[in-house]
């Protein structure tokens, strides 16, 4: 039995495959259970980069201090001023997701701001294409976007391998969670 449960109705993100559409942007104010924080010295640099590259908009501003950045709901950063940032990206990085459809033209449009700002698109083991893109702050972010699910495939095999079935295989007991 597992302790997981389908609990897709909480996040923004649309349940993979072809047709999926990304959700608006998400401008509602709200407690905010995690986001990222990311030290920049060229905080209009930083704003440019997230907004056209990566697809993010300005929540709100404190002029030369710091600006909130949002896409969807629950997919926050905040660039705040900084002396200076990190020469070479850290090995720690963060991801967001979005819909497949947006993975190639979010790559190509962040090589066209800066061309060797990402890496990818490629596949994962648990069924997710991903572009690592390293931003002008040097901070390291994975955009991914979860593959239409394919029963016979090694991915669903690999989630199953972790405990993860699809709803509705009979395999979870969701009963007690709902």
């Amino acid at each position: 039995m597992s302790d997981y449960y389908n609990a897709f109705e909480m996040s923004p993100v649309p349940a993979p495959g072809p047709d999926a559409v990304p959700p608006e942007p998400f401008r509602g104010i709200y407690g905010m259970p995690a986001f990222v924080t990311i030290p920049t010295s060229d905080l209009a640099a930083s704003v440019d980069f997230w907004v056209q590259g990566l697809g993010f908009f300005e929540l709100f501003s404190v002029p030369g201090t710091l600006v909130h950045l949002r896409r969807w709901a629950f997919q926050d950063v905040l660039l705040v001023v900084a002396a200076s940032v990190p020469e070479q990206p850290p090995a720690m990085g963060f991801s967001f997701a979005g819909v497949l459809s947006q993975v190639e033209s979010l790559a190509e449009t962040c090589r066209a701001l800066r061309p060797d700002s990402a890496d990818g698109p490629r596949d994962t083991a648990w069924n997710t294409r991903d572009v690592e893109v390293i931003t002008p702050e040097n901070a390291r972010v994975v955009f991914t976007a979860a593959k239409p699910f394919d029963p016979a495939s090694r991915e669903a095999r690999n989630l199953e391998a972790m405990g993860i079935t699809p709803p509705g295989d009979g395999h979870a007991d969701n009963e007690r969670h709902a």
